[in-house]
């Protein structure tokens, strides 16, 4: 997450990173999640993604993103003290721009 004094203009506070996810339109992706610490769950509405990441444990969904854009999500399990701390970003372009 983005601290708010370092936030520029345009992106949202407690939901941008400095790291997103990128994945090609058109593609159906996998995700496999995971914890090293309690249940968290890795949650994207905006795609109908959502799936508990459990410690010793490998969890996975899929999704089929049609659309170029931003999509945000964020752990929607109360985790702990930092829960709310813990967005996701994903960024879906089109093949052609992957390299770029």
């Amino acid at each position: 997450m983005i601290p708010e004094d370092l936030l520029e203009e345009g992106q949202l506070r407690m939901l941008d990173v400095d790291a997103s996810v990128v994945c090609p339109v058109d593609t159906h992706i996998r995700f496999i999640v995971t914890s090293a610490d309690v249940i968290h769950d890795f949650c994207i509405p905006s795609l109908g993604v959502k799936v508990d990441a459990s410690p010793g444990r490998l969890n996975q969904t899929s999704a089929l993103i049609q659309r170029e854009g931003v999509y945000y999500g964020q752990c929607s399990e109360l985790c702990g003290v930092m829960h709310s701390a813990m967005p996701i970003k994903i960024e879906a372009i089109f093949n052609n721009n992957i390299n770029n």
